[in-house]
């Protein structure tokens, strides 16, 4: 049984791949998806964004450059995939769900 704490985490995630995918490059630093969520509705510390992204790596929907306090967050295929709504992955909202 799913939390709301659990329903925004993976919508949080979702959201983070969405903002990827309509970036140049398919990437953003942690500082520019912590401001681009709390537009998005998502109220997050730059703390929680950062573990949000490892999370996500550990997926292998992004990949991550760590530049000293800023993460680089990299769109990866498989992380187009799923914010496309192309493939599920277990903890990631999908689109339009």
């Amino acid at each position: 049984m799913n939390t709301y704490t659990d329903y925004l985490r993976h919508d949080i995630r979702l959201v983070l791949l969405r903002l990827l995918a309509d970036m140049p490059g398919y990437r953003a630093n942690s500082s520019v998806l912590n401001t681009a969520l709390d537009h998005h509705g998502h109220s997050t510390s730059r703390d929680q964004t950062k573990t949000e992204l490892h999370w996500l790596a550990e997926q292998h929907a992004i990949t991550l450059n760590d530049i000293g306090p800023i993460l680089v967050a990299t769109l990866t295929e498989r992380g187009q995939d799923i914010a496309a709504g192309r493939a599920r992955v277990p903890g990631i909202q999908r689109p339009g769900a």
